[in-house]
């Protein structure tokens, strides 16, 4: 099986404690040998590639725009697009599961993304969705890093084992 790449979303301009849990976030996963994909800014994108990084990880960040200078420091591979804010289905068609930390309305449309395209998604501190028509790929909340980690990826093999 190839490596697992996680999807982190959330706001560019988050809480510490959201920023905390973030780069958490990054440090387990990295912890797991998962690649982390985000949209290479600051806040809450900087975080998770600030922990993955910590730990060795590899991170992939996928801009809105057209220099990739503008990738925060943390970031391996830079993907510019030119795209704004359509780069979030990139983020999200990318990710075999996703993470949301946090979070305002961009982050909600990469939610509905990842829900649209039944991508497990995990909720840490984000929005709440409620919907009796949702699948069991919905979204899941968590309330710890490492337990967020852990569904996120049990979610992702187990979407890849029945697609195989």
């Amino acid at each position: 099986m190839k490596n697992l790449t996680i999807g982190v979303i959330g706001s560019s301009t988050p809480t510490k404690k959201i920023e905390k849990l973030a780069e958490e976030v990054g440090y387990h996963l990295a912890a797991k040998g998962v690649v982390v994909i985000c949209g290479g800014l600051g806040g809450v994108m900087e975080a998770v590639c600030k922990g993955a990084k910590s730990n060795k990880g590899r991170t992939i960040g996928v801009l809105p725009g057209s220099n990739p200078g503008e990738a925060n420091m943390w970031v391996d591979n830079v993907i510019c697009t030119g795209m704004g804010e359509a780069r979030n289905l990139i983020i999200i068609k990318s990710s075999d599961a996703v993470i949301a930390v946090g979070g305002g309305y961009g982050t909600l449309s990469e939610i509905g993304f990842a829900l649209k395209l039944n991508k497990p998604i995990i909720g840490l501190h984000t929005w709440g969705l409620e919907n009796p028509n949702m699948d069991n790929l919905a979204l899941k909340t968590s309330h710890d890093p490492k337990e967020a980690v852990s569904d996120a990826i049990k979610l992702a093999k187990s979407l890849f084992e029945e697609n195989n």
